[in-house]
C-alpha cells in the first residue's frame, strides 16, 4: 500500500480556497497497474462516495478494478482527511490538495474538470461551479468590483 499526494499549483486572483465541492466530487485520474506498468486509455473517476469491498474482507476502497493487461485486482482509495484548500498565499506553488491509499496502482495523470469552489479573497463572495478543464477560469465579484480568476493550472503527483 502506498500513498500518493496529488499537488496542485495555480495563480489565483483575487480568490482564496479553491477546494473540490461535495462527496461527489469526480477525480478524474489516468491510473498505472504497479505489475505490468499498463496505463489506462481513458480518463476514470473516482468519489468519496464510492466504497467497494476488498477481497478476503479487507475493508474497502473507492475503487477496485482488474489490469487489462495482466489481470491483477488493484485499487485506490481517497483519503477524504487529507483533503486541503489551495489558498491566495499557495498561488504559483505545489501544494497536496488531496491524497490517494493505492494498492497496485499508480496515478499517472489529472484531469481538473467541474466541481470545485473558491470565495473571494477580500469578500468571502463563493464561487461555487468553477471548471477548470481549460486549465483557467475566470469571474467578477460583484461586492469587490473586480475579476476573480484561476491561471495556469498544472498539478504533478509525489509519493507520500
Amino acid at each position: 500500500m502506498v500513498k500518493f499526494a496529488l499537488q496542485l499549483k495555480a495563480n489565483l486572483e483575487n480568490i482564496t480556497r479553491l477546494r473540490p465541492l461535495g462527496d461527489d466530487f469526480r477525480w478524474f485520474l489516468k491510473l498505472k497497474c504497479g505489475n505490468c506498468g499498463e496505463v489506462s486509455d481513458k480518463w476514470q473517476y473516482i468519489t468519496l462516495m464510492d466504497s467497494v469491498p476488498l477481497k478476503g474482507g479487507r475493508g474497502s476502497a473507492s475503487m477496485v478494478q482488474k489490469c487489462k493487461l495482466c489481470s491483477r485486482e488493484n485499487s485506490i482509495d481517497i483519503l477524504g482527511p487529507s483533503m486541503q484548500p489551495y489558498n491566495a498565499e499557495d498561488s504559483e506553488r505545489f501544494k497536496t490538495i488531496v491524497e490517494f491509499e493505492c494498492r497496485g496502482l499508480e496515478p499517472v495523470d489529472f484531469q481538473p474538470q467541474a466541481g470545485f469552489a473558491a470565495e473571494g479573497a477580500e469578500t468571502g463572495t463563493p464561487f461555487n461551479d468553477i471548471n477548470l478543464q481549460e486549465k483557467d477560469w475566470t469571474d467578477y465579484d460583484e461586492k469587490a468590483k473586480e475579476s476573480v480568476g484561476v491561471y495556469e493550472v498544472t498539478h504533478q503527483f509525489k509519493k507520500c
